[in-house]
Order: C-alpha cells, then sequence, then structure tokens
C-alpha cells in the first residue's frame, strides 16, 4: 500500500482519538478540570503571599498541560498498543507517520483547549500576570502539552501494562518537576543537578515561561528555549515512530 503521509489518514486517526477521549469523562476531568483545580488550590495554599503565587503559579499555567498530556497520552497509547488497534493500523495503507500525527494533532486540539481554561482562570480569576501577556503563556502551555504528549507517546513503548506506563510519572517527570527552577533556582543548585538539569526538557520549558511572565526583555534565551522544546518534541516523535513496528505480545 501507499504509505505516504497523507491527510485524510491523518484527520481519521485524531478523529479517532478525540472520539475514544469524549467518552471517557475521567480523561476529559484530568484534562480540563484538574489543572484549574490545583491552580486554584495553590492560590489558597499562597494566601497572603501573592509573590511566592506569582512566582509558582504563572509558570505552572503552563507546565500543568505537559504533566497531564504525558500521562493521558502514554496510557492512551499503551491502550492502542496492548488492544491490538495499533498493530491492525500498521497493516493498513496508513504511514506511521499519519498515526503519530493524528495523535499530535487530536492532542493539540485539547492542548489548547487545556490551556485556554488554565491561562483564563489564573489570569483572569486568581489575578496571576504575565509582563509579556498572558497569550505567550497560552501558546507556550499549548507547545508543552505537545511535547508531553510526544514524551508520553515516547514512553509507552517501554510500558506492558496501564500501571507501567503511570509509574513513569513519578520516575520521568517528578525529576524533571524538581530540577527545572520552579521551586529552587538552578544556579543555587549543587553543581552536578545544574549540570542535569541542562539535558531535562523541562527547563527549556520552565525557563520559556519565567521570561514569559517575567518584566525583563525575552531576548535570544527565549528564543534558544522555545527552539530547545520544538527540538526535544521532534527527537521524542521521531524515536515514538520507531517503536510503532514493535508487536505486543
Amino acid at each position: 500500500g501507499d504509505r505516504r503521509v497523507s491527510a485524510h489518514a491523518t484527520l481519521a486517526t485524531a478523529q479517532r482519538v478525540l472520539w475514544q477521549i469524549r467518552h471517557d469523562p475521567r480523561t476529559i476531568a484530568l484534562l480540563l478540570v484538574v489543572p484549574t483545580a490545583l491552580l486554584t488550590l495553590l492560590y489558597f495554599v499562597f494566601e497572603g503571599q501573592p509573590h511566592a503565587f506569582q512566582r509558582i503559579g504563572a509558570p505552572l499555567c503552563g507546565l500543568f498541560p505537559f504533566i497531564v498530556m504525558f500521562l493521558v497520552a502514554s496510557i492512551a497509547m499503551l491502550r492502542e498498543r496492548t488492544t491490538g488497534t495499533l498493530e491492525r493500523l500498521m497493516t493498513l495503507p496508513i504511514s506511521k507517520t499519519d498515526v503519530l500525527f493524528g495523535y499530535g494533532l487530536a492532542f493539540g486540539v485539547l492542548a489548547a483547549l487545556q490551556a485556554v481554561i488554565v491561562c483564563t482562570v489564573g489570569f483572569l480569576v486568581l489575578g496571576l500576570e504575565a509582563a509579556h501577556g498572558a497569550w505567550l503563556v497560552g501558546l507556550l502551555a499549548v507547545a508543552n502539552a505537545i511535547l508531553g504528549m510526544a514524551l508520553g507517546l515516547f514512553v509507552s513503548a517501554f510500558a506492558q501494562t496501564e500501571f507501567q506506563a503511570v509509574q513513569f510519572m513519578p520516575a520521568f517527570v517528578l525529576p524533571q518537576m524538581l530540577l527545572c527552577g520552579l521551586f529552587v533556582p538552578r544556579d543555587l543548585m549543587a553543581g552536578w543537578l545544574h549540570a542535569i538539569s541542562w539535558l531535562m526538557p523541562l527547563t527549556y520549558a520552565y525557563d520559556a515561561l519565567a521570561r514569559a511572565t517575567r518584566p525583563a526583555q525575552l531576548g535570544g534565551a527565549m528564543a534558544a528555549d522555545v527552539i530547545a522544546v520544538v527540538a526535544f518534541t521532534i527527537a521524542a516523535l521521531a524515536l515514538g515512530s520507531l517503536t510503532l513496528r514493535r508487536r505486543t505480545p
């Protein structure tokens, strides 16, 4: 069969993924309700400390989508592998790129929706501020969600069960959260931790968000952060496509 990228196959894949998620209210809640609820909780945790809430809350608007998409994408792709859906797809005249682009498109739509909801609540209701505009935080949130999705699709190849897929969350995402600079500036960390932080995608995602929310000039460093996020996303999707041939036992 013809294995070139086909817009029709990509759209069909995206539609199928969105249709499946539409019938899963818990996943919809995780995607659209939980990040906003956590941000609101944080607002009350830091009540009386608006500066602390601003410093952590504004970047978190763009980091929650990364975390949630990583989890949802890894489990969704694992289901495709274990139910044999992926194997059936691979026998059709559909390219691996179509499958990945379809997933990317479906989760991109969900990411945009999630970013709009989180940023609306954060910036309009909870009083967060972004020096360079909430819209920039929203765009970065979508980019981070797609990065989370790409990494989730990739790591799903190394899990046999949904429980194992969930285990990647503390093993893969939490260290990045701790080392990205959100809680402690990276310059204040031990030298070896600072060095490791340069290898982690979330470091660049957080840096870009921190720059978007601070009054200082954006400059070339912001562009470098965004390029790094895009590069990690492409690399994860490329590695993910190599695992699509894998036959489930």
